[in-house]
C-alpha cells in the first residue's frame, strides 16, 4: 500500500500536492485544549487555515518544529485544472516548499485552492433547516405509505400517510437564534475513558501543525501496517462524534476541509479517471526530501482514490461518510458557516450528482462493485448492497438540509426528493424479510412476464437458505443484504440493519423488528466479543467461491462473520433513536458481568 506518489502508480498524467515544510515532521499526536460553547461558535471566524483563505498566515508551534509559513509558486510543478460547468470557473491547483534545516521557519506551499470563488468567498448565506430534518415531504411519485419524522424524546413515529416532500420547506430556516446551551456541570471522567482518550489522541495525524484526523490503526510493533497507519474517511466518523461530543471541533473541521480538497484532485488509474466528486478512502501524511536535497523536506497529503487498494476497491462509501459527518459537526458545534461556504457547497453537489447520475439501472438503489464499503475484499456484495442503500439514504436527508437552494441547486433537490421516496419504498417493500415474507417467498410463481408481477425480480422459493427459517424469530425481522434479478442475499448484514434504523429507511415497526430481532438472536450476533458484522458466516464451497479462498475472509474471522466492536457506536445510536436506552444499558451490563 505504499506508494511515493500522490494519486496512482499507473498514472500517465503528472498531478498536484498539499505540501508543507517543516525541520522534522511527526505526525501523530497533538495537545488538544478544550473548545467552550463560545469558542466553537466563533470556530469558523476563528480559524485561519491554508484551506479556508489561501493566503499568508502563521502555523502555531507543534512537535513538527514548524513556525511560520507563505505562499510561494514553483514553476517545475504543473497546474492541475478541473473544469465544471457548475463551478463557473477551472479549480486549480499548484504547490512546493522548501525548509532550511539550519533556520527555525520554513515555506509552505499551500495550492491556490480551486476556483475564484473560493478565494474571493468562504462562505454563502447559509439556509439550513435546524430541526433536523422533522418531516419529509414527497409530492407526487409512488404509490408508498409515508413515513412522519417527529422529534421528539429520541423516538421516531410512523404515519401511514406516505411520504411527502414539499419543495417550498426546504432550508427556509435560518441559523438564528441556533445558539447551543452551555453546561456548566462537569462529568467525572472514569479511569478507563481516560486511557481511552489518550489511546485516540496518540492516534491522531498531524499537518501543518493541524490535527486532521486518526489512523486506522496504532501499532507500534507491526513493522508492515499497509493502509492502517493512514486516515480514512469512514474509520473517522466514530473518532470525530466523540472529538465533537468532547467540545474539540477543531480536528473535524479540518478533516472535512482537507478531505474536500482532495476531492479535486486528478485520479487516474490505467488511464481511466473516475467522475468528478469521489472521495477517497484514505489520506496519508508523509515527509519527504524536497528535490533530492537531504537538508530541506517537505510534508505532502498522499490520498488514496482505490488505486493503491488491495483488489483497487473504489470507496463509494467514503462521499455519504463525509456527507454524514458534515451535517453533525454543523448539528453538535452549532457552527452551520462550514456548511454554507460555496468550496463546501460544490462538493457536497459533486458527490450528489455523482450518485445521482442516470445509468441503465432499473432500481433506486445504488449499483455498486463488490469490496466499495466497509466489507472492502470480495464478499459476494457486488449490486446493490444494504450499507450502501442505507448510507445514501443518510447522506440524502443530510445534503436536503444543507444545500443552499436557488436556481441552480432546485432541480438537485427535487432529483434529491424524488430519489428520497422511491428508494425507501424500494427498500421497505423488497429487502424486508420476516416470517410472513419466506412464507410469501416459499408460494411464489415464478417466470411472471406482466407489469403487475408479484415476484417481481423472479425469486426462486429454493434460494431460501436451511438455517433462516429455524433462525427467524416469530417476532421480529430484518433487511436482506442484497437484491438483484434472481438473487437474494438473506445474511444478516449488522452496519446496513443498524443505519437503517439510524436514518430511518424503515418504518417505525420495522426498524423496532429489527431490535428485536438482535435482542433474540443475541448470542449469535453478539456473543462474547460484539459484534458480528455479518451472520452467517461463509463456509466450505460457499467459501472458495464467494471469497475466492480469501485466506483473511475465512469462516467467522474479519469481513466473513468476524466482530468488530466499533459497530457498538452504531447499535447504542439505534438503541437511543428508538427509545430502547435502558434496554441496551441492560445488555451491555448484563454481558460484562457475565
Amino acid at each position: 500500500m505504499k506508494s511515493s506518489t500522490c494519486i496512482g502508480m499507473s498514472s500517465l498524467k503528472p498531478c498536484c500536492r498539499f505540501v508543507i515544510g517543516c525541520k522534522s515532521s511527526s505526525i501523530f499526536g497533538f495537545s488538544s485544549a478544550k473548545m467552550n460553547g463560545v469558542g466553537i461558535r466563533k470556530l469558523s471566524k476563528s480559524l485561519s487555515t491554508a484551506i479556508d483563505r489561501g493566503r499568508f498566515h502563521s502555523c502555531k508551534r507543534s512537535k513538527s518544529q514548524i513556525v511560520g509559513y507563505k505562499c510561494v509558486a514553483d514553476p517545475n510543478r504543473r497546474a492541475f485544472s478541473v473544469s465544471d460547468s457548475s463551478w463557473g470557473q477551472s479549480r486549480v491547483f499548484r504547490g512546493s516548499v522548501f525548509v532550511d534545516k539550519g533556520r527555525s521557519r520554513g515555506v509552505l506551499v499551500i495550492p491556490k485552492v480551486t476556483s475564484d470563488f473560493r478565494n474571493h468567498s468562504t462562505s454563502v448565506q447559509p439556509h439550513v433547516n435546524d430541526k433536523n430534518f422533522e418531516r419529509i415531504y414527497i409530492q407526487g411519485g409512488l404509490n408508498v405509505k409515508p413515513l412522519v419524522i417527529e422529534k421528539g424524546n429520541g423516538v421516531v413515529k410512523d404515519d401511514d400517510t406516505g411520504i411527502n416532500v414539499n419543495e417550498s420547506d426546504v432550508n427556509k430556516n435560518n441559523i438564528e437564534g441556533s445558539d447551543l446551551t452551555e453546561s456548566t456541570t462537569e462529568r467525572e471522567v472514569s479511569e478507563i475513558e481516560k486511557e481511552a482518550w489518550n489511546i485516540l489522541r496518540g492516534a491522531v495525524v498531524s499537518y501543518c501543525g493541524n490535527p486532521v484526523g486518526t489512523v486506522a490503526a496504532n501499532d507500534p510493533e507491526d513493522k508492515q501496517p499497509l493502509n492502517y497507519d493512514q486516515v480514512f474517511i469512514r474509520d473517522f466518523v466514530p473518532a470525530a462524534l466523540a472529538f465533537l461530543l468532547n467540545e474539540e471541533g477543531e480536528i473535524v473541521k479540518n478533516f472535512l476541509l482537507h478531505t474536500l480538497q482532495l476531492q479535486s484532485w486528478e485520479k487516474t488509474v490505467d488511464c481511466y479517471s473516475p467522475g468528478q466528486g469521489l472521495m477517497p478512502a484514505s489520506f496519508k501524511v508523509r515527509t519527504v526530501p524536497l528535490d533530492g536535497s537531504p537538508e530541506t523536506f517537505e510534508e505532502v497529503l498522499d490520498p488514496d482514490f482505490g488505486e493503491s487498494a488491495i483488489g483497487r476497491v473504489a470507496p463509494v462509501d467514503s462521499g455519504l461518510w463525509w456527507i454524514i459527518l458534515l451535517r453533525a459537526y454543523g448539528k453538535i458545534t452549532g457552527d452551520y458557516l462550514l456548511q454554507g461556504r460555496v468550496d463546501v457547497q460544490t462538493g457536497i453537489r459533486l458527490i450528489l450528482n455523482l450518485c445521482l447520475t442516470d445509468g441503465f439501472d432499473m432500481f433506486p438503489s445504488l449499483l455498486v462493485t463488490d469490496g466499495s464499503c466497509m466489507i472492502d475484499r470480495r464478499m459476494g456484495i457486488h449490486g446493490h448492497p444494504l450499507e450502501i442503500q442505507a448510507l445514501f439514504y443518510s447522506a440524502l436527508r443530510c445534503s436536503r438540509e444543507m444545500l443552499v437552494v436557488n436556481d441552480a441547486t432546485k432541480n438537485l433537490v427535487a432529483a434529491i426528493n424524488n430519489r428520497l421516496s422511491s428508494l425507501s419504498f424500494h427498500i421497505r417493500e423488497y429487502y424486508w424479510v420476516d416470517v410472513k415474507k419466506i412464507n410469501e417467498i416459499y408460494r411464489y410463481n415464478t417466470e411472471e412476464y406482466s407489469t403487475d408481477a408479484i415476484n417481481k425480480f423472479n425469486i426462486y422459493p429454493d434460494q431460501i437458505p436451511s438455517w433462516l427459517v429455524d433462525w427467524m424469530p416469530d417476532e421480529g425481522g430484518y433487511f436482506i443484504g442484497n437484491l438483484q434479478p434472481a438473487h437474494m442475499d438473506f445474511r444478516f448484514f449488522t452496519l446496513g440493519n443498524l443505519w437503517s434504523i439510524v436514518s430511518s429507511l424503515g418504518t417505525s415497526k420495522q426498524n423496532k423488528d429489527v431490535l428485536n430481532l438482535i435482542e433474540e438472536k443475541w448470542d449469535d450476533l453478539v456473543a462474547n466479543m460484539p459484534l458480528k458484522i455479518v451472520y452467517p458466516a461463509l463456509e466450505s464451497d460457499e467459501w472458495r467461491i464467494i471469497t475466492g479462498s480469501d485466506p483473511k475472509n475465512t469462516p467467522w474471522s474479519y469481513h466473513n462473520g468476524g466482530s468488530w466492536p466499533t459497530l457498538l457506536w452504531q447499535f447504542t445510536l439505534a438503541c437511543i433513536k428508538w427509545g430502547n436506552r435502558s434496554w441496551h444499558k441492560e445488555r451491555l451490563r448484563w454481558r460484562r458481568k457475565g
